[in-house]
């Protein structure tokens, strides 16, 4: 894609590296251990600081999750327990990036994510965007743009969910 990357991982001082970076990009992986690491290398701050300068973020999968309010919405299993929950705060709701549909005809007894979501929801009142595989927000200043090519759905407390579909303005969630 013509961009050249270098990882926080493989350098001494990651804190400059990440100032001195032209932009921010957080990819997949487990949320808990990714989360436990931007806590453990006391990272938290310093991205916060050059998102707020206006330095570009990208985030995908579990950089997505990180990204918002908290983790607890993600599909990871916890197989670490970072210092918090709390992420990064780039914005005011959560995600659940890899959304699946609740199937109609399934013969699975279990919860849907759609249920998880409601079980979440009993205790907090953070809006949660379910991103199918395919979506993406993309944030520029006050406006927030559903693209890709499937779409979203918006779950509150208290709320039926809504459907989004590509090229929906979602900025009122800023």
């Amino acid at each position: 894609m013509g961009y050249e990357l270098s990882s926080v991982h493989e350098v001494v001082d990651m804190k400059a590296a990440i100032r001195k970076a032209d932009a921010i990009f957080i990819g997949g992986g487990n949320t808990f251990v990714l989360l436990t690491g931007l806590y453990q290398n006391s990272l938290i701050d310093t991205i916060r600081e050059e998102i707020a300068k206006g330095k570009p973020y990208i985030g995908t999968s579990a950089g997505s999750n990180v990204a918002c309010r908290s983790i607890m919405t993600t599909n990871d299993m916890p197989i670490m327990y970072p210092p918090s929950f709390d992420a990064l705060q780039l914005v005011s709701f959560n995600l659940t990036p890899h959304y699946l549909d609740p199937d109609p005809n399934s013969k699975h007894m279990g919860e849907t994510r759609e249920t998880r979501i409601k079980e979440f929801h009993v205790f907090n009142d953070i809006p949660v965007i379910g991103l199918r595989e395919g979506a993406m927000l993309l944030v520029t200043g006050d406006k927030m743009i559903l693209k890709g090519t499937t779409g979203a759905r918006l779950m509150r407390p208290g709320q039926n969910a809504v459907e989004y579909k590509p090229g929906a303005d979602l900025s009122f969630l800023l």
